[in-house]
C-alpha cells in the first residue's frame, strides 16, 4: 500500500525507525483503549510512523468477534480522535491489521492461545518476537499478566535479537511497599529495560522541551540556581470533579493520584542537573538524584508545610456541584483530599534554600498545568522613589492548555518615571509547519522504538513514593475528623494561600482567558 496521505506535516525522519511489531492490548475493550491507544496508533500511521508490517491484537473477556471489535474501535476513533475527518484509507489499513482474542486475564491457557495466534498470523514472519504488551487493565492484574505471559513463553527470552516490551499504566503501587512488591514481580519476568511505566505527562511537548529549553540556551542555565531563583511553583489544576471515580478516588486522593506521579515528574525535570547525554539512563539518573536529595520532613514539619482539602458544595461552570463527601461511593466521613499543596526542598549545591511549591486539585476555577520560576527581587535602591515596588521576574512554562513559555520582566512606563510589568510570549501552536502529537502518540512511538527516556524507572517510582508515604503518614497521625473545604470554581483553600503568604510569597494567577484561546489555538 502507498504511504497514507495527510494534509499535515510528517514527523521528522530523525524519529527512530520502528521495526515490524505486534501490539497486544490487554483490557482492549476498555476506556483507555478507545480514548487514547487506538487514536494514538491511528495518528502514528497517518503521519507515516508505523511500519508496513504491523498488527494489533485485542485481549479481553467480552465475547466479541473480530468484526464487532473493529466496529467498536472505529466508533471510538470517530468519537475521540483529535483530528477530523478520519482518513478512511488510513483506517482501512489499520482495521485489516486488528485482531481479537477473547480471554481471561487470570487464565494461563488463554495466554497459550495468544502465543499460538502470534505465531500463526500472516504478519508473524515479519515481527517474529517483536511484541509490545500494553496493560490497559486494572492495576491488580499487572503481576497476573506478567506471570502468565512468562508461563506462555512470551516474556523476553535469552539470545533473542527482537524485543518483548511491557507497558504499565499508573497507578504504579499505592505506597512504597506495594510499588517495591510490584517492581519485584514484574522484574522477575521482564528485565527492567523491557518495562515501560507510562506517565502521559512526560509525553507532552512542553515537558519534553524542558531539557532543551534549559540546556540549549546559555541565557537561562546560568540563572538556574539558588543565587538567582527565589522559589518555584508547579501547578496541575483540574476543573472536573471526581465524577464516577468515587471508589478509586476515596482510596487514593490527590496525593496518590497526581502528586506522586505527574507533579513529581515535573519537579525532578525542572530541578535536575545537566545529564551527561540525552540517552535515557543519563536523564533518568539525574531525575532520581533530585528525589534522593529531598530531605524528608518530620511529621510536624509536614503538617506545617502541606495543605490538604476537599471541595465543598457550590456552583462550577454554571452547574450545581455536590460536596466531595456527598459523591457516589465516597465515605461521608472521608478525609481524602481532592486538593493538596506541599512545600519541598532539594538539599544540594544548586537548590539549597530554594522552596518548591507543588499543588494540584479538582473542581478548580481553571484547567491548566504550569511551572513558574520566580526570580529574586532586584535591589530597589535605584527606584526608591517609585510609587510601585519593583516586581520579581517570572518565567512561566505552560504545559497545558495552549502550551508555551512566558517571561515577565520590568520595563519603564513611557513618559513616566515608573516601572511596570511586560511580557514576552511564545506559543508552540504558532510554530508553522509542525505537527504536535498527542502525549500517547509520542509515548507509544518511543515504546515501539525501545526508547525509554520518557518512561519512569523503578527506583524513580520508589523514591517518589518514599516522599508521599512520609506525607500521608504525617496526615494519618493528625487527630482530626475534618479537613478544610474550598468552593468549587475557586483556586483552592485559603490555607494554601497562607502557606506561601507566611513565606512572603503568593501563587501566580491562573491563565487569563486570552492566554487560553486568544491566540487562535488550544
Amino acid at each position: 500500500m502507498a504511504s497514507p496521505k495527510t494534509s499535515r506535516s510528517v514527523v521528522p525522519a530523525s524519529v527512530p525507525k520502528i521495526n515490524p511489531t505486534a501490539v497486544v492490548i490487554f483490557g482492549a475493550t476498555g476506556d483507555l483503549t478507545q480514548r487514547k491507544i487506538i487514536p494514538a496508533l491511528y495518528h502514528l500511521r497517518l503521519h507515516n510512523r508505523l511500519p508496513e508490517h504491523f498488527v494489533i491484537i485485542g485481549f479481553a473477556r467480552r465475547p466479541y468477534g473480530e468484526k464487532e471489535f473493529r466496529m467498536l474501535l472505529k466508533q471510538a476513533l470517530e468519537d475521540f480522535s483529535h483530528t477530523h475527518p478520519i482518513d478512511q484509507e488510513v483506517w482501512h489499513w489499520l482495521e485489516k491489521n486488528i485482531y481479537y482474542l477473547q480471554g481471561d486475564l487470570a487464565n494461563p491457557e488463554d495466554y497459550i492461545k495468544l502465543a499460538r495466534l502470534l505465531e500463526t498470523l500472516p504478519e508473524a514472519k515479519y515481527y517474529r518476537a517483536n511484541h509490545l504488551f500494553y496493560l490497559a487493565t486494572a492495576p491488580k492484574y499487572f503481576p497476573v499478566v506478567a506471570e502468565n505471559l512468562a508461563k506462555a513463553g512470551l516474556n523476553p527470552q535469552a539470545g533473542e535479537l527482537e524485543q518483548r516490551r511491557l507497558i504499565v499504566e499508573k497507578p504504579f503501587g499505592t505506597d512504597l511497599n506495594s510499588a517495591r512488591e510490584l517492581n519485584a514481580i514484574l522484574q522477575k519476568y521482564f528485565p527492567e529495560k523491557s518495562i515501560y511505566r507510562i506517565d502521559h505527562y512526560l509525553g507532552k511537548e512542553t515537558v519534553q522541551n524542558l531539557l532543551y529549553f534549559r540546556f540549549g540556551n546559555s541565557i537561562f542555565e546560568p540563572l538556574w540556581d539558588r543565587k538567582y531563583i527565589d522559589h518555584i511553583q508547579i501547578t496541575v489544576a483540574e476543573t472536573q470533579t471526581i465524577g464516577s471515580r468515587g471508589e478509586y478516588y476515596d482510596a487514593a486522593g490527590a496525593s496518590r493520584d497526581m502528586l506522586q506521579n505527574h507533579l513529581m515528574q515535573l519537579f525532578s525535570l525542572i530541578a535536575m542537573e545537566p545529564p551527561a547525554s540525552l540517552e535515557a539512563e543519563s536523564i533518568r539518573d539525574e531525575k532520581v538524584k533530585v528525589l534522593k536529595s529531598v530531605p524528608i520532613p518530620s511529621a510536624e514539619e509536614w503538617i506545617h508545610n502541606s495543605v490538604r482539602a476537599q471541595y465543598g458544595p457550590g456552583i462550577l461552570g454554571g452547574k450545581t456541584v455536590k460536596a466531595y463527601r456527598e459523591e457516589d461511593k465516597v465515605s461521608r466521613k472521608s478525609l481524602t483530599e481532592t486538593y493538596v499543596c506541599v512545600k519541598l526542598e532539594v538539599d544540594n549545591w544548586r537548590w539549597s534554600g530554594v522552596p518548591f511549591y507543588l499543588r494540584t486539585g479538582k473542581a478548580l476555577a481553571k484547567q491548566f498545568s504550569e511551572i513558574c520560576i520566580v526570580f529574586n527581587r532586584p535591589p530597589c535602591v535605584l527606584f526608591a522613589n517609585s510609587t510601585k515596588k519593583v516586581a520579581r521576574n517570572w518565567l512561566k512554562i505552560r504545559i497545558q492548555p495552549n502550551e508555551g513559555i512566558h517571561l515577565l520582566f520590568n520595563t519603564k512606563v513611557p513618559n513616566q518615571p515608573a516601572l511596570e510589568e511586560a511580557k514576552m510570549d511564545f506559543y508552540y501552536r504558532k510554530y508553522g509547519g509542525h505537527y504536535f502529537p498527542e502525549a500517547y502518540e509520542r509515548l507509544l512511538l518511543d515504546a515501539l522504538a525501545g526508547e525509554s527516556t520518557l518512561f519512569t524507572r523503578s527506583d524513580e517510582v520508589e523514591y517518589a513514593w518514599k516522599i508521599i508515604d512520609a506525607l500521608r503518614n504525617a496526615w494519618n497521625e493528625e487527630d482530626c475528623d475534618a479537613i478544610p473545604l474550598y468552593a468549587p470554581g475557586s483556586m483552592g483553600p485559603v490555607e494554601a494561600d497562607e502557606l506561601l503568604r507566611r513565606d512572603g510569597r503568593y501563587w501566580g494567577p491562573p491563565p487569563k482567558e486570552e492566554e487560553d484561546i486568544g491566540n487562535g489555538e488550544s
